[in-house]
């Protein structure tokens, strides 16, 4: 059976019928079932992460379209930001946005837009093989102009409501991309990295001698150093030191103590550290450093104070480049600050303040009317007035290597050792954010930026947020709830070119503000009418200011000019619900009619991304949440649980996959794992093969069976009435116990749940049920032959439909192979399993007394069919007696005892009540057990040189024995059992034979066709 072939088949079909098309046109009498698809980009191929979250995007259309509803699928792109930006910069050569500027902003991002769509093709090949369903001809992109509308429409909206604002705060930059990051894109990429900390000794003014030790793990911000802050209500000690400046301080080692120290390195001098970490800060050998300890109290601490006794009192700075410079707030330079942040968890009790870089130090330069000194560009090199490092680049590391400190940290570090302020520093391993883009470490960095003001609507968002339904739940109150309860201010402006610009006009003389909420509101403003509304297009469109009054003697109205940024890309994909429609100018009723989506689906990365700005704007715009359901898938890794790396080969392509095992196969077994309740999956190959024989290949050789004995038969519509046999009865109630099993797990979009239950359904209906069954479709008993028909069409045809969401391509195989039966004389087959109806569960056909005596037969059997394997007996050898030690055996009737005397393979059932569950065989052969042996054996071999041979049931043969004449003629009787003309004890010349051994005699078996 060749699975891929017969998929593509399938496929075909479905194009040629456009039977996607005709599901979307089909009666829906339950209305609308939106689904928001996340856009992803097309710069590279899709990988199993991506086909995990398009399966998820699949299966629960497709099973909500079966329910009556009518879901729209429409794809997406997204077709802004740096990933696009930093290929055309490798391919132009640029180092640089000069070297864009230079290169021209309108040639940069006509180039940007020819690379969007490089790989377009290959996904709509991938997810087309995959047997995903979704409308990728009229899909939406984010850089078309009717998108980026109504962008302009929602952050004009937003304005409207005073939740937008320009601030000037501590954020990260990517040096590199020259931009700010907002804090979703921080969490993204962080890594483990070495860096070095330095202690530093800053002298006070009023005390020469006396030092402060505060510590830092960037050295490179200490040149912008402003002030120091200690704890007020901290102790503080001064520790009197001997010897102990840069030069000799290592001699001062434990063992080392012996060692001569010239006199002319003697000196006394004084640290000042927070007293609780004082034996961390001095941990050379502590009667040297410190003295002896006596009564609690080592000699050498001289003084013992408060940290609010330090405050105001003014040091030494360890660079003097800014000493002669002209700086507001100039007489606070270089002074004790007290801040209760500071605590003594690490480093000294003392902490270096830099507000040009940092959270807390920016607060504290505000408060405390510091000066603000940012030595360090937006591009991450030292600025012109810091001479002795001016032009060094932030972001290179020692030897070349990613895990070595930063070069400039060791640069600091050289500096203050030679100007004798390096008390001691030390190499340390710790998680460092970089650029999810470029992977540039970033920096903590004051910069102007424009923010959505997310802090005056979180306790909206944390309101509306319970209100949504997540798969898997604990996200709900955890990884997506702590987020929203860390939200901050949402940072949206980047310094860039290739995105969707920020709709704000700036006077140049005035500094009014103007934001523009569509294309029509520009061209009254501006008397232009623009068809892009790309940056190198919008930035050449300038209007008078309407504030400025030449009356008022200024001469002339001021000009109104775009302010040059562009828009995050996460404030796009949270506006999809709106852009993807064109709203509020297009499609107004069929939005506001369908809004919230009842669901979507992305990767459990996306709790900080696109869920996450999707609730933010929804909320802002309509205080109402975007979607009420969510799945949450996990991470897909390859089989060594190593990230999928196409540089180490470490996974197979998916489209070779799809070839060698077929999509369902890949379908099942990533709908199957854990990987659909955001848990991680290590990818295994031979998990999808294990698919392929435990579902297709089973499921397949089980339909073969039932089409070989309905070929020719008038197969009766299915009526539960007539069902008289126990198989039949109970594998219609394991199909109504998997239809509600199923049906649950889609209502709670738990796809595990609605997909797990099929392949133990498929393995009782094959290795129980048509195994029990198989002498009932060769019996001369019409009735009984004639139900198990009926009963395996209507469970085919049932299955179909349960399975069509997961394993579209094999329900519709199996569909087409047994057409539909529902109980009604009127029902006709449908085009398509996927035009069906989802079934309705009929609790009546469900008995559980049944099902838990079946339970008990088949754990009979079990435990039977081990005792003969122990006593290597094997199964087709019939047997006198077994003995049942069971307790409550009682209430089995006739049809399931027959049915262990079967499988068991015995003539007489004893049944014995006992607590402990037993089963004990008679192994005694009699000379009429061993003759119904041996024909059971020459049945099976015959059996299987006919399938050896391809042929039917309507193929009749002619059987060859060469064995005692006996034997042949004790045979006889098994004719109509091999469909077999007759047997005649010879040995001939024929392509299908087989040498047997049973019960010690040698036989030769051989057929011939007739």
């Amino acid at each position: 059976m060749n699975i891929a072939e017969n998929e593509k088949k399938i496929l075909k079909f479905w194009q040629e019928k456009k039977l996607f098309e005709k599901s979307l046109a089909k009666e829906s009498p339950k209305g609308d079932y939106v689904f928001y698809d996340g856009p992803p980009f097309a710069t590279g191929l899709p990988h199993y992460g991506h086909i995990a979250q398009s399966l998820i995007k699949d299966i629960v259309p497709r099973h909500f379209t079966m329910r009556g509803y009518h879901v729209e699928r429409k794809w997406g792109w997204d077709c802004h930001g740096l990933p696009i930006e930093n290929i055309v910069e490798a391919e132009i050569g640029s180092k640089s946005k000069d070297d864009i500027e230079n290169f021209g902003i309108d040639k940069f991002n006509t180039s940007c837009r020819s690379k969007v769509m490089t790989y377009a093709d290959e996904w709509q090949k991938v997810i087309d093989r995959f047997g995903r369903w979704v409308n990728m001809d009229s899909c939406y992109k984010t850089m078309n102009k009717d998108y980026m509308e109504s962008m302009w429409w929602v952050f004009k909206q937003l304005w409207d409501k005073d939740l937008i604002y320009e601030g000037h705060k501590a954020m990260h930059i990517c040096p590199r991309c020259e931009t700010t990051l907002s804090q979703s894109e921080v969490s993204q990429g962080y890594k483990d990295v070495k860096d070095i900390s330095v202690t530093s000794e800053f002298e006070l003014e009023s005390e020469p001698g006396t030092f402060l030790l505060a510590w830092t793990t960037t050295p490179w911000t200490l040149p912008g150093n402003v002030a120091l802050a200690v704890n007020p209500e901290m102790d503080y000690v001064k520790v009197r030191v001997e010897s102990m400046n840069s030069v000799n301080r290592d001699l001062h080692k434990p063992g080392d103590q012996d060692k001569k120290i010239p006199d002319q390195d003697m000196k006394t001098e004084n640290y000042i550290v927070a007293k609780e970490l004082l034996e961390k800060v001095f941990d050379g050998d502590k009667t040297v450093l410190l003295g002896e300890l006596k009564d609690g109290k080592y000699t050498n601490v001289v003084d013992e104070f408060k940290g609010k006794e330090l405050e105001g009192k003014k040091y030494k700075p360890l660079f003097d480049y800014y000493l002669e410079k002209d700086l507001k707030n100039k007489e606070n330079l270089y002074t004790i600050q007290l801040a209760d942040f500071v605590t003594a968890e690490d480093g000294t009790g003392i902490v270096h303040i830099a507000p040009a870089f940092g959270d807390d130090d920016m607060r504290l330069g505000k408060e405390k009317n510091l000066p603000f000194i940012q030595h360090v560009g937006f591009d991450g090199r030292i600025k012109e007035e810091v001479t002795d490092f001016v032009g060094k680049d932030l972001s290179p590391r020692a030897k070349n290597k990613a895990n070595e400190p930063r070069e400039i940290d060791f640069d600091i570090r050289n500096f203050l050792e030679v100007k004798g302020l390096l008390f001691g520093w030390k190499k340390y391993e710790h998680s460092y954010p970089h650029c999810w883009r470029c992977d540039s470490p970033l920096l903590n960095y004051a910069t102007s930026s424009w923010f959505v003001k997310v802090s005056a609507i979180k306790d909206k968002m944390l309101e509306n947020a319970k209100k949504i339904n997540w798969t898997p739940k604990h996200i709900k109150d955890g990884r997506f709830g702590n987020w929203l309860e860390g939200a901050r201010d949402w940072s949206i402006s980047r310094q860039r070119y290739w995105g969707s610009v920020m709709p704000v006009w700036k006077c140049e003389k005035c500094g009014e503000l103007k934001v523009v909420g569509s294309i029509e509101e520009l061209k009254e403003l501006s008397g232009v009418e623009v068809d892009d509304l790309h940056k190198h297009v919008v930035d050449e469109v300038k209007f008078g200011c309407g504030k400025c009054d030449p009356s008022t003697g200024s001469g002339q109205v001021g000009e109104m000019v775009r302010i040059p940024d562009v828009l995050d890309c996460w404030f796009e994909s949270g506006s999809m619900p709106y852009a993807q429609m064109h709203y509020p100018f297009e499609n107004q009723e069929k939005f506001e009619k369908n809004f919230p989506a009842e669901f979507i689906a992305e990767g459990v990365d996306q709790t900080r991304c696109w869920f996450y700005y999707l609730l933010v704007i929804s909320t802002a715009l309509f205080d109402d949440i975007p979607f009420r359901n969510v799945i949450a898938g996990g991470i897909v890794l390859a089989e060594d649980g190593k990230k999928m790396s196409k540089k180490l080969q470490n996974y197979p392509d998916p489209m070779d996959l799809f070839d060698k095992y077929g999509s369902d196969a890949v379908r099942f077994y990533l709908a199957s794992s854990p990987v659909m309740k955001a848990d991680t999956l290590s990818f295994s190959e031979k998990e999808v093969d294990e698919v392929v024989k435990k579902i297709i290949l089973i499921l397949s050789n089980t339909l073969t069976f039932y089409q070989m004995y309905a070929k020719g038969v008038e197969v009766a519509e299915f009526d539960y009435t007539k069902l008289d046999n126990v198989l039949d009865k109970w594998i219609v109630g394991e199909l109504q116990i998997l239809l509600t099993t199923v049906t649950e797990g889609y209502d709670n979009y738990d796809i595990n749940k609605a997909s797990r239950p099929i392949v133990d359904f498929i393995s009782d209906l094959s290795t129980w049920y048509l195994r029990r069954s198989r002498d009932r479709f060769k019996s001369s008993n019409e009735k009984d032959k004639a139900n198990a028909l009926m009963t395996m069409k209507f469970v085919f045809s049932e299955l179909s439909k349960i399975m069509a969401p997961v394993m579209p391509f094999l329900a519709e195989s199996v569909y087409q192979q047994v057409g539909t039966s529902t109980g009604s004389a009127t029902t006709v087959k449908l085009e398509s399993v996927h035009l069906e109806d989802w079934s309705e569960v009929n609790n009546d056909w469900i008995d559980e007394g049944l099902k838990k005596d079946m339970g008990i037969v088949r754990e009979v059997c079990s435990l039977g069919l081990n005792e003969r394997a122990q006593k290597q007996i094997t199964v087709r050898q019939p047997l006198a007696k077994a003995i049942i030690r069971f307790p409550k055996l009682e209430t089995l009737g006739d049809g399931l005892t027959s049915l262990i005397r079967d499988e068991l393979n015995v003539e007489v059932l004893e049944f014995e009540p006992k607590a402990e569950k037993e089963v004990e065989i008679d192994i005694e052969l009699t000379p009429e057990l061993k003759q119904k042996g041996l024909e059971r054996e020459l049945v099976r071999h015959i059996n299987n040189l006919r399938k050896n041979a391809g042929l039917t049931i309507e193929d009749r043969v002619k059987v060859y024995i060469e064995a005692d004449e006996k034997v042949v003629e004790s045979v006889k009787n098994i004719l109509d059992k091999v469909l077999a003309d007759e047997i005649e004890n010879k040995k001939i010349e024929t392509e299908f034979t087989k040498d047997l051994k049973i019960h010690d005699q040698d036989i030769w078996v051989g057929i011939e066709k007739t």
